[in-house]
């Protein structure tokens, strides 16, 4: 039966019979129906999998500290044109790579400071370049600072903020600031300024502004001990573990990534959902979050990045047709689609790093969305 004509159900059940994840925690909300199912195991040991279990939300973190920066801009506290060297002066005066597969001292002034909107679209001028193998100087330089978002989250260790920071803005940018969309670190980066700008940690600030509000009682930078036995082990598609239970979200990280960082639950992610699908309710004024689910990009941005009709607004994906979410590499994704008050959640323990994975992704994304 073609993906397209298949139903969530089939698609799940076809894939857990085929071995490609041993379990999976899914959603669907259309209009004011919410249907959540759980099925298989967290991997190794055969624990069966919860709807209260608690998964790595990798790159689903974007949105979440998109979300707090908004809130941030509706007190005044930034403005999305504000230039991010006041908070961060690491960034000020950069150098820019003259190409981005050229020597790391082979660069030209920037043509202008990097802002907070270009955190949050990406735009900033550095990243995760998506050239594999890597072969750039800038590639290797990026990734012997552990820097981030070029590996699964908790796989390597990242240093605490200020050298984070450090180590940073001893390289030069890859493209001109606002000239180019390149993944990940802006939001790293964004973390680190919401911290500075308010004077508190990234995890504290994000339990105020966005978990407290919308009751996401199971969201933060770490798993403390007594819901240890909700969490569940990150899996290589061969059933490997790459993350223990007790590994690298066991205790609270040196470096609370903006980028990648989270842990949290299906309902806790329906939540923040459901909080953009109405309107930002007490978190955001609907205004805030039209500016982050609609795509920012350029005809010229999108090239070569985004399949077509994709892009990107403020910390979260959005299409042209008005959808919006994102994929975690952790085997975790969302999206929203407002013309049909649908919303999808998909949970598995297993990264994203297989064929088999991502087909299921697809396939159900399919199924729920059409």
């Amino acid at each position: 039966m073609p993906a397209m004509q298949d139903t969530a159900d089939h698609v799940l059940t076809r894939h857990l019979d085929a071995g490609t994840v041993p379990g999976a925690i899914t959603a669907v909300v259309r209009g004011g129906d919410v249907t959540v199912d759980v099925r298989g195991t967290a991997g190794p040991g055969g624990t069966p999998l919860r709807r209260d279990t608690i998964v790595r939300i990798a790159s689903l973190t974007k949105p979440v500290v998109a979300a707090a920066a908004m809130a941030l801009v509706e007190d005044g506290v930034l403005d999305l044109d504000d230039r991010v060297d006041r908070w961060l002066p690491e960034l000020a005066d950069r150098r820019v790579l003259r190409h981005e597969g050229t020597d790391l001292d082979d660069t030209v002034p920037a043509r202008r400071p990097i802002t907070v909107e270009d955190l949050m679209s990406l735009r900033l001028g550095i990243g995760v370049l998506h050239v594999s193998p890597a072969r750039y100087p800038i590639q290797h330089a990026y990734s012997d600072a552990d820097l981030g978002g070029d590996h699964l989250p908790g796989t390597r260790v990242q240093p605490e903020p200020d050298e984070w920071m450090r180590r940073l803005g001893g390289l030069p940018l890859i493209a001109q600031p606002g000239e180019r969309w390149i993944y990940h670190t802006g939001s790293d980066v964004l973390g680190v300024l919401l911290a500075r700008a308010t004077g508190t940690s990234l995890g504290d600030l994000l339990a105020e502004r966005i978990f407290a509000p919308l009751g996401m009682r199971d969201t933060g930078f770490h798993v403390p001990a007594s819901v240890r036995h909700r969490f569940c082990p990150l899996l290589e598609p061969s059933g490997a573990v790459l993350d223990p239970v007790d590994g690298a979200w066991s205790a609270p990280p040196a470096f609370e990534s903006g980028g990648g960082g989270l842990v949290s639950t299906v309902d806790d992610l329906l939540a923040f959902a459901g909080m953009l699908r109405d309107g930002g309710g007490a978190v955001l004024a609907p205004c805030s979050v039209s500016e982050m689910t609609t795509d920012r990009l350029t005809d010229a941005q999108h090239t070569g990045v985004f399949p077509d009709g994709e892009g990107w607004g403020l910390g979260v994906g959005a299409d042209d047709r008005g959808r919006y979410g994102w994929v975690g590499g952790t085997g975790v994704a969302w999206l929203s689609d407002p013309a049909h008050d649908t919303t999808s959640l998909l949970l598995t323990p297993t990264a994203w790093t297989s064929p088999d994975c991502l087909d299921l992704l697809w396939e159900f994304r399919a199924a729920v969305h059409g």
